[in-house]
């Protein structure tokens, strides 16, 4: 199944804590239907120091389910949708403006 959702998006969460927060599509874990969104979902874990890394704690993403965020277009959320150009392309459509996601 093709993605609808891709490295580098524009999403808009739809759910949880920060519902209506948009951010970039740092990473897709696709077996386990979640992504990693820039500033959202931001847990503290606490890092043993090594020789290659300084010890603390550290802030990063957690991954959310893929079902609570949906496309962002013109900040607004889109569901994605697949489009056969004259070409044979196949490329992402948002559904609400239907502009084209990838060139």
């Amino acid at each position: 199944m093709a993605a609808k959702i891709k490295k580098g998006d524009k999403v808009v969460v739809l759910a949880g804590k920060y519902r209506g927060v948009e951010g970039e599509v740092l990473q897709v874990l696709p077996q386990d239907d979640r992504v990693v969104v820039r500033g959202v979902n931001v847990i503290k874990k606490h890092q043993r120091q090594t020789p290659a890394q300084q010890g603390g704690i550290i802030s990063r993403e957690a991954p959310i389910h893929v079902s609570n965020v949906a496309l962002s277009a013109d900040g607004k959320p889109s569901r994605v949708g697949f489009k056969i150009m004259d070409d044979g392309r196949k490329v992402r459509v948002a559904k609400k403006s239907g502009e084209v996601i990838d060139g």
